[in-house]
């Protein structure tokens, strides 16, 4: 169904170039003149850059009992105003009461009108994926509801909304911190099924969203009782001709707790034994699987998600593409797509994006692939790591996947206006424009062309290459749609894994490596692998009570077996914030069109010779710039600037209009900690963004520094920062939570280094990637990086890949001795 196909972007709502701040929201107090309720309420200002979309018609009311700023609520009176839409198929509109007003693992409440009634459906996501039917204890009670030709107004009781549990997926917000942020989001139509609430498929948020602070001090009510018995009404569902109904907001148990959750039909394992099995087949798991087989051993490489590319047997591409080799996934002008389109793509199990396909990142992500600036590696990594170190590793990479910044098979680059207007101001200002993998070590107000993976015209990258020379090998194994649970370990010593069946057709049971001589290698990714670990009895004391605690428990490691490593902790991503400028030479390029309605021209070109603008990376990436500041802290922190041909509808409607992403990379001091629920979803449990003060200094002074050099472009416009705000302002003003602020490059969860962190150090794996505590369970992947790079970081997870199958394959085996429980001495 075409709209499921969409759907998965409603969670996509705080997207990654949105940045509201609550001075953006008009706030005032509202008396309801039939109920005498008075609410505060909240509404986007039209002549702000928050406009755009339902700001002419949404509001938000909010008022709560009288002692809420002492004593948290957990029950308010609202207001919704919204567009009808399509009165024959209804728009709707919705608020998240998460924290930071985040889509995922929050509870969500839509509204929309139909037949001359209000309805009201809670849902929620665990990830990116379908937001399902909340199923704890929320109740909305309608106090008054009116309906005209335009727009639609709920006043409503809402009880126990404050604090919810999805399946064992619990959260919260304070009211006595004083401050709620709540995001909104809404749509023109498409909802269906809209008499029956509990089957309504609600049609993609193309008519505005955002987040916005919302200050409590006027909102306690003494009146707060009465008006709350005003509650008494409810709407009569008609779900004759409905169809089925969406799917509940979290990924189903392994083992399901009651006649309610079916129940998959498995296949049992095959009873084959391997030398290595891989968990994880994108960046950091296929190259390394391919080292592997090549060393003669046998590899069993196990992914989770489906096919990808039309090479390994994909299916997932639009209508003219039908008849072809290619999946979405093969085309570089489609990869944008993923933020419209994440059903059966993104990982369902946690709150960020990440890809549950072969090839995770390297999927679906725009390609962009560096050579990494060797302070890359001397800066964030211990010896054996360095960047002499990691060279031969560096060349055979970039030997099988060298890049190319003219990425269409005629040599030409399309649609450059807007570089070329970026690019006279850079230079005009003394920016020096470079090859950037030929100067790789010129990071210092250099500018260029982006070097992407692609090979001939489609993605490229580890699936068209090491994965090729991997399956050509007998020894070579590889499964896709298979999930695994954990490790199976007996102290220190890994015999296997566990395969977890999720849906019909998977496989269940253990898989076993080679007796005393096999290994296991995480590499399912920051969230991912740290999920692995974390269910193989291996974290933190307080994350492994959670999992004891969760459907693992009856099943999970005994207690003395747990070992005690910091996994979670010294997360990393790149802090983006954006700008977006105007001028009138650039052009838009409508990527997102070409889905579904490609130029004939365009697609012509590409089908044909493999050419055109649909062999570049959406939506129109370049210049690529970098700077780096030396903080008062005396650290110099790296800052890539990623520009791109599009605006957002928040800010700007205008067709000529450019957004600049600045990444935060190599220096930045902050972390944060992922964390596990009793519902096995992973999440950012605290934000890695601006704890540290110098942070904040760099981000502000590389606006500056860019502002100045490209000033001195005629007609250019800013739209962020806003005309007559200073930097410093529009930084301190701007909400600093992932839904605003990732760039989804996550990393760290299970770092890298010497110090030990059984005994207070702060590594998980030690030089070799083994996991401290263990004989032979390794995790190679982006979350073993224990500082943040410079720049996009698919190809340093590559080499890593690379580097570290080299001293995997050095190692010898660890003689399996009786007994142990993974806390004495590490036997080499």
């Amino acid at each position: 169904m075409k709209v499921f196909t969409r759907i998965g972007t409603i969670v996509l709502a705080t997207s990654l170039y949105l940045q509201q701040c609550s001075a953006q929201y008009i706030n005032e107090q509202y008396t309801d003149p039939v109920n005498k309720i008075t609410l505060s309420t909240w509404r986007p200002d039209p002549g702000s850059n928050s406009g755009g979309g339902d700001a002419a018609t949404y509001a938000f009311g909010l008022v709560l009992p009288p002692d809420a700023l002492t004593k948290d609520a957990n029950e308010y009176i609202g207001l919704l105003r919204c567009d009808v839409g399509d009165a024959a198929s209804p728009g709707w509109c919705g608020v998240s009461h998460g924290q930071s007003g985040q889509m995922t693992q929050s509870l969500l409440l839509m509204a929309w009108a139909s037949k001359g009634q209000v309805f009201t459906s809670f849902r929620y996501a665990s990830g990116y994926n379908v937001p399902g039917l909340y199923t704890g204890n929320a109740t909305l009670t309608q106090i008054s509801a009116t309906v005209n030709s335009t727009q639609f107004e709920l006043i409503y009781r809402c009880q126990d909304c404050f604090a919810w549990n999805q399946g064992g997926s619990k959260g919260s917000v304070s009211t006595s911190s004083g401050l709620l942020v709540l995001g909104r989001a809404a749509a023109k139509g498409n909802l269906q099924n809209p008499t029956c609430p509990d089957k309504a498929i609600p049609g993609f948020h193309d008519n505005g969203f955002g987040q916005y602070g919302a200050p409590l001090e006027k909102v306690p009510h003494t009146s707060y009782s009465a008006w709350a018995s005003l509650a008494t009404k409810t709407t009569t569902a008609d779900c004759s001709g409905a169809s089925d109904p969406v799917p509940t907001g979290s990924e189903p148990p392994a083992e399901p707790t009651s006649t309610a959750e079916p129940v998959p039909v498995c296949t049992p394992a095959p009873s084959k034994t391997y030398d290595y099995i891989i968990v994880g087949a994108g960046a950091g798991g296929i190259p390394i699987a391919d080292k592997l087989s090549e060393a003669g051993k046998s590899v069993l490489l196990i992914e989770k998600g489906p096919p990808s590319t039309g090479r390994w047997k994909g299916t997932m591409k639009p209508e003219w593409l039908q008849g072809t080799n290619l999946t979405r996934f093969d085309v570089p002008g489609l990869c944008n797509q993923i933020w419209v389109d994440s059903a059966g793509i993104a990982c369902t199990d946690t709150d960020q994006m990440a890809g549950c396909v072969l090839g995770g990142g390297t999927a679906v992500n725009a390609g962009l692939w560096w050579k990494p600036h060797p302070q890359d590696w001397n800066y964030n990594f211990p010896e054996g790591w360095k960047s002499r170190d990691t060279v031969p590793a560096t060349n055979r990479v970039f030997g099988r996947i060298p890049g190319t910044w003219h990425p269409s098979q005629n040599g030409k680059l399309y649609r450059q206006e807007g570089f070329n207007v970026l690019a006279s101001g850079l230079s005009k200002s003394g920016w020096k424009e470079v090859i950037p993998n030929d100067a790789y070590n010129q990071k210092n107000h250099t500018f260029g062309h982006s070097t992407f993976m692609f090979a001939k015209g489609e993605r490229g990258g580890p699936l068209a290459t090491y994965l090729v020379t991997a399956v050509a090998r007998k020894q070579f194994t590889l499964w896709t749609n298979v999930a695994v649970r954990r490790a199976v370990r007996n102290g220190s010593r890994i015999t296997g894994v566990e395969l977890e069946c999720l849906t019909d057709g998977g496989l269940s049971g253990t898989v076993n490596v080679t007796p005393n001589t096999g290994r296991v290698i995480f590499a399912a990714g920051t969230f991912g692998s740290a999920k692995l670990l974390l269910r193989s009895g291996i974290g933190p004391t307080d994350q492994l009570e959670i999992v004891k605690g969760s459907t693992d428990g009856p099943t999970f490691i005994s207690k003395d077996q747990w070992i005690n490593l910091p996994v979670g902790y010294n997360l990393m991503d790149h802090l983006n914030t954006d700008l977006i400028i105007t001028h009138p030479d650039v052009v838009f390029y409508d990527f997102y069109e070409a889905w579904n309605t490609p130029i004939e021209g365009d697609k012509s070109a590409y089908l044909q010779n493999r050419s055109g603008i649909l062999a570049q990376a959406a939506p129109n990436i370049g210049p690529l710039m970098w700077d780096e500041l030396k903080g008062s802290d005396n650290i110099i922190r790296t800052l890539q600037w990623t520009a791109r041909v599009e605006g957002s509808d928040q800010y700007t409607t205008s067709k000529h209009a450019m957004t600049l992403s600045q990444y935060l990379g190599r220096g930045v001091v902050s972390r944060g900690r992922m964390a596990i629920s009793s519902g096995l979803d992973t999440n950012v449990a605290e934000h890695p963004y601006l704890h540290n003060d110098v942070d904040k200094q760099t981000v502000i002074q590389g606006i500056k520094n860019l502002q100045a050099a490209l000033n001195v472009i005629p007609n250019l416009s800013w739209v962020l920062p806003p005309p007559n705000t200073t930097v410093e302002s529009f930084i301190n003003n701007m909400i600093v939570s992932p839904s605003n602020r990732r760039s989804n490059h996550w990393m760290g969860t299970a770092k890298l280094g010497k110090d030990d962190g059984r005994t207070g150090g702060s590594a998980v794996v030690d030089l070799n990637t083994k996991v401290y505590g263990t004989d032979n369970l390794f995790v190679v992947d982006a979350s073993i990086f224990p500082g943040m790079t410079t720049g996009n970081p698919s190809a340093m997870i590559v080499i890593a890949s690379e580097h570290a199958a080299q001293k995997i394959l050095a190692l010898k085996p660890v003689p399996s001795l009786p007994g142990g429980n993974g806390k004495g001495k590490w036997r080499r």
